[in-house]
């Protein structure tokens, strides 16, 4: 019997970061583990993609133990240098890659917060994203990956994340410190 629309779409959601939803769904319906939902025609989005997306490690650790397949964006997520240049190097064109709703290679290897990785890939090419790579760097709350994003990414320091909040809001709301400073200093605005 063929998995129902609703059921697929619940399980892509909890795969956004509700481990114990993933584990008890997959428990029930192991062909859950790689059906994609569409969100229209074009976007479609499967459990371990929405992990990438949303920076969810334990998620997408899970769900590669479970057999889901390693694609470039989860790889850079977790911070996987090795099989991302790997896999750069087999494949250049893959420097382009996108993720689930056409989000970029660069915004998902924010989430590691891995400067090098990071820097190799916006050397090698990976220059669309650093907006919304900001966003995820500075709601991790890392430094060091903020200022080299800010003096080298040209990020829209203003640009709103989707509770429409900018970088520096994010900061202030954290309590980051030498974040809101930094950000302040570049001219950005709450």
């Amino acid at each position: 019997m063929p998995l129902s629309t609703d059921l697929v779409r619940e399980f892509v959601i909890a795969g956004h970061g509700n481990l114990e939803k993933v584990r008890k769904m997959l428990a029930e319906k192991p062909d859950l583990l790689n059906v994609a939902y569409a969100w229209t025609e074009s976007d479609r989005e499967t459990a371990i993609q929405g992990a990438a997306q949303v920076g969810s490690v334990t998620v997408a650790e899970y769900l590669l133990e479970k057999g889901a397949p390693l694609e470039i964006c989860t790889a850079a997520m977790l911070g996987r240098k090795e099989e991302v240049e790997r896999r750069i190097r087999d494949n250049p064109d893959s420097i382009n890659s996108t993720g689930a709703h056409g989000i970029p290679l660069l915004t998902h290897a924010a989430w590691s917060g891995d400067l090098e990785l990071v820097q190799y890939l916006f050397q090698n090419g990976a220059k669309t994203g650093s907006s919304l790579a900001l966003q995820n760097t500075v709601t991790r709350g890392y430094y060091d990956l903020v200022v080299w994003l800010v003096e080298n990414a040209s990020p829209d320091l203003n640009a709103k994340n989707f509770q429409g909040k900018t970088p520096l809001s994010v900061a202030v709301d954290r309590g980051q410190e030498m974040i809101v400073q930094l950000l302040k200093n570049h001219g950005a605005k709450e």
